[in-house]
């Protein structure tokens, strides 16, 4: 079951459940739409794979299964992602 992590790994923006602006990867790895597609360029700077949108869990399920309270706040080294970013972008996600 999905952590529902409550703010940016870098930039640290809030990110509540019904946030719409929260992007993951297949790790869970949870940015905001703006750090993850146009500073990241939809390459995960944890693990190289795509983003997609982080889904929103119910409010029925959310009382039952309550979203993550614990912040992860790793703001990436800009110059090492940005090489991570060139060797993989142009490789399409599910041949990374």
């Amino acid at each position: 079951m999905l952590e529902i992590r409550p703010n940016c790994e870098h930039c640290n923006k809030e990110l509540p459940n019904t946030s719409t602006e929260a992007m993951i990867c297949s790790f869970e790895c949870t940015y905001c739409s703006t750090c993850a597609i146009e500073i990241f360029e939809n390459v995960c700077p944890s693990c190289a794979g795509n983003f997609v949108p982080r889904p929103i869990r119910p409010q029925k399920a959310i009382e039952k299964y309550p979203a993550s309270i614990k912040p992860i706040f790793k703001p990436k080294d800009l110059k090492k992602t940005r090489m991570n970013i060139a060797q993989y972008k142009s490789i399409p996600p599910e041949k990374r």
